[in-house]
């Protein structure tokens, strides 16, 4: 163990490892690439080596088998994550800026009387410091932090970095609490679950996105058609869900979905900072809007100054005749 170690939390829902755990041990390895420290995933379960083959960007995984732990539950948490930081001494413990992370992180860096900096899209090392840039208000501010205090608590928000793709060394350890955990006043009874939608834009390699340029519901349905012929599923911006013209299980941002494809084709999207953060994480952005001043040509990738709405019936088309 190293005072330059940084200890991710990796977070288990419904019996599998949250996305974000996977991106967290990405931004624990910019970390630690700058000093020279491990990468320590935390893994709290009622069997958690099931889960151990997903971490190999971590150079040690660290297992807490407990039946206290099989669902997420505040005071079974805290008393674990508090004994491991207290034997590793990490410089920094990482935690997802989920449901469960806002519960935690908070008490956490309470208990340990150790800084923490929420919505972290960005971290560097800086003359052995940590700056970390945080994003604020509905992401309209951002803020570059400085941390020398050590443990660092740091809530990093999803979709901010992309998984590793480097492994780390890989070693695996159980580990035994030093006395039984206590379930605490708090205790987890069950999930209640969203009806499920009719289709789960965060599982699709390619998305035709819309927004209010695509000016009335009737043009939906050339979206569906793009979307289509090119294999992917359509969602849309805030605007458009509200106005009942899809589903909210289509909502991509920061009230809505999350999402990582391959190809995000925003149409009539203006990119305002609740909607780049569900989808800045995408391979490919491409972005259509008659807005030259519109945000989304800030972010994206390539981009169209044009009417979405004529312009999509000879998008069908061209991918149709190349098909």
């Amino acid at each position: 163990m190293s005072v330059q170690d940084v200890l991710v939390v990796a977070e288990v829902q419904r019996d599998a490892l949250a996305d974000v755990a996977l991106e967290l041990l990405s931004a624990a390895r910019s970390i630690t690439a700058a000093t020279g420290g491990e990468v320590v995933a935390l893994v709290l379960s009622a069997d958690g080596a099931r889960y151990a083959g997903r971490l190999a960007a971590a150079d040690r995984v660290v297992l807490i088998d407990d039946p206290q732990l099989a669902a997420y539950a505040p005071g079974p948490y805290l008393a674990a994550i508090e004994e491991i930081v207290a034997a590793e001494r990490p410089r920094a413990v990482l935690i997802g800026a989920t449901s469960i992370g806002w519960d935690l992180a908070p008490m956490l860096a309470a208990r340990l009387k150790a800084p923490m900096v929420a919505g972290a899209t960005a971290i560097e090392v800086s003359n052995g410091e940590l700056v970390v840039t945080s994003s604020f208000c509905g992401a309209k501010m951002l803020a570059e932090v400085g941390v020398a205090a050590s443990p660092a608590v740091l809530m990093v928000l999803p979709g901010s970095f992309r998984p590793a793709a480097e492994t780390g060394k890989g070693a695996v350890q159980s580990r035994t609490l030093s006395k039984p955990v206590d379930p605490g006043p708090i205790r987890f009874e069950q999930f209640i679950l969203p009806q499920a939608g009719d289709v789960d834009i965060t599982q699709q390699d390619i998305l035709v996105a819309v927004g209010r340029g695509i000016q009335q519901k009737e043009n939906v349905e050339l979206a569906e058609q793009l979307a289509g012929v090119l294999g992917g599923a359509v969602c849309a911006s805030r605007p458009v869900v509200d106005q009942g013209w899809l589903p909210a299980t289509r909502q991509v941002g920061k009230s809505g979905m999350t999402v990582k494809p391959k190809l995000y084709l925003a149409l009539g999207i203006s990119g305002a900072p609740e909607h780049q953060e569900g989808m800045k994480g995408s391979d490919l952005i491409i972005a259509v809007n008659t807005d030259p001043n519109a945000p989304i040509f800030d972010f994206a990738h390539y981009g169209a100054e044009v009417d979405a709405v004529e312009l999509l019936p000879a998008l069908v088309e061209a991918v149709q005749a190349g098909g």
